[in-house]
């Protein structure tokens, strides 16, 4: 990053020639110096902090460091154009990103610009990517559930349209599976989605798209990606193009799902162009204004009241940890911004739990309200019940006699576990997941082998979809949103017939195996 002196001593020479003279407003700036994507620029006095900056060949920069002599620019392209000397003219606009719905099943850069090869984008309104976050008072509260498909997650940690729930973990422990479900979950459901992808490879991106593409769900979603081979600043304004997308469709009355996937790699951009910048580095290195980066992203997540046009962004921040460690730096951060958190534990993920969702430390703050009442009906004990397995079942390696107590919640808690585990893709909607958690509530699960579970719970899911009498009852209890005396006994009879049906099936079967044979009479 040399710099030519004769060029700092001219700057300096105009100045005292121009000493006491009227001021004159300066529209274009001269580079004195470019390096790892960062120009230093002088003479742009009236520059807005964040504008839009044009250099020789088309190339755009955006103003961060506003210095009394100099101007600090992030360069968003082709660093390779610019050289010393460069004028450089301003814009008088901020960063911008076009919004709409001709955005949707389309791949977009950290700008805006389609990059997936299917031409233009025909959409004529653009806003800015830096706007601030709604107020209080044009907020409501979060009592709409926000579907995912997954059991352990709409059951046990349910997330309210409008609501920030964190995905945390280390990697390869299925962070980015359970969002891609919740985006592939909301087809039907009149929600649009946004995937924004920072800082991941571009063949990861690729196979994302594919996946939403057969899933049908690109149709209703729009990626903003900036892949690992960008640089900083693209990837930095990456997330803000995004929710500055979503937010279009919140203030015209919809629903928007947004992934950031993930937030750990666009910290680490911004502390790259904070070094470069020359800003004073914190803890880990991080700028001091880390913290803000963040809030000012996830607090534009919102409900709005009907008065700014009554939809909803609800937002699914991923961080990556590091051996498990949410006490880091970043991970706490997001943590306290947030609403919640879904922990991944990479202990459960390598023991073929999938999603490996460690109930003990992952918790939503919307809580219930983010339930309809069906599921409230069935799962309210459900996270009570593993958390008594899992500390049973330490103790329990520790010797083998086991009075008859702790055997009963031991063998529930293994079938709850049973219950839970979801394979990639396999989304279940709201309604007949309490069909599924009947099973457990009620105890019908008592019978049954723990290698039997799966398939009682397929057969539950086989029954409420497709028999005739199953739909019926499914119809009734989505029609209300809750069980009745009449659909709960209903139910509870049919799924009966289910297990009945299982047993009778298994050689050799003997119910004392699973308590008092009276029990088994009268099931």
């Amino acid at each position: 990053m040399s710099i030519k002196l004769n060029q700092i001593s001219e700057v300096i020479k105009q100045q005292i020639q121009n000493y006491g003279s009227k001021v004159i407003k300066s529209e274009e700036g001269v580079v004195l110096s470019i390096g790892d994507g960062v120009a230093t620029v002088s003479g742009l006095e009236d520059v807005m902090n964040g504008e839009l900056l044009m250099f020789p060949g088309g190339v755009a920069g955006m103003a961060m460091n506003l210095e009394e002599s100099a101007v600090g620019v992030v360069i968003m392209g082709d660093t390779s154009k610019i050289v010393q000397g460069d004028k450089v003219k301003r814009t008088k606009e901020v960063v911008k990103t076009v919004v709409g719905d001709a955005l949707l099943g389309r791949v977009v850069n950290g700008i805006g610009h389609p990059i997936d090869g299917l031409g233009e984008i025909n959409a004529t309104k653009t806003l800015p990517v830096e706007r601030i976050a709604t107020g209080v008072m044009s907020r409501k509260s979060v009592d709409q559930p926000m579907e995912t498909g997954i059991v352990s997650i709409d059951a046990l940690i349910p997330i309210g349209k409008g609501q920030r729930e964190l995905i945390i973990g280390d990697r390869q422990t299925g962070k980015t599976t359970i969002a891609v479900d919740a985006i592939i979950n909301q087809k039907g459901k009149n929600v649009k989605c946004v995937y924004v992808a920072i800082g991941q490879k571009e063949s990861t991106v690729t196979q994302i798209v594919e996946r939403l593409r057969k899933a049908e769900a690109l149709e209703y979603t729009v990626i903003v990606t900036a892949s690992a081979s960008e640089s900083a600043p693209i990837q930095y304004i990456t997330p803000y193009t995004g929710v500055t997308i979503a937010e279009e469709w919140m203030f015209s009355g919809q629903d928007v799902l947004i992934v950031y996937d993930d937030l750990s790699k666009h910290a680490q951009a911004y502390r790259t162009l904070s070094l470069l910048l020359r800003r004073p580095p914190g803890r880990e290195a991080y700028p001091g204004d880390v913290f803000y980066l963040h809030s000012r992203l996830l607090e534009r997540s919102a409900r709005v009241t009907q008065e700014f046009g009554g939809g909803s962004i609800t937002a699914l921040p991923i961080i990556e940890t590091l051996a498990g460690d949410i006490s880091a730096y970043i991970p706490t951060n997001v943590i306290s911004i947030t609403d919640g958190q879904i922990f991944l534990s990479e202990k459960l993920f390598n023991s073929n739990i999938r999603p490996a969702v460690d109930t003990g430390l992952s918790v939503s703050r919307v809580g219930s309200s983010a339930q309809i009442k069906a599921m409230k009906q069935v799962a309210s004990t459900l996270k009570l019940e593993l958390a008594q397995y899992y500390e049973l079942q330490a103790f329990s390696k520790f010797g083998s006699d086991l009075d008859e107590n702790t055997r009963a919640i031991l063998s529930q808690g293994e079938k709850i576990v049973e219950i839970l585990r979801q394979p990639e893709g396999k989304t279940l909607d709201q309604v007949i997941q309490t069909f599924v958690l009947m099973a457990i509530n009620e105890r019908l699960v008592k019978w049954i082998p723990v290698e039997k579970v799966e398939t009682l719970k397929l057969a539950i899911i086989k029954f409420f979809r497709k028999d005739p009498t199953g739909i019926k009852i499914a119809d009734e209890v989505r029609a209300s949103n809750s069980f009745n005396d009449s659909t709960k006994q209903a139910a509870i009879t049919e799924i009966k017939k289910l297990v009945k049906k299982i047993i009778t099936s298994i050689p050799d079967y003997n119910p004392l195996e699973f308590g008092k044979i009276e029990d088994y009479d009268k099931f």
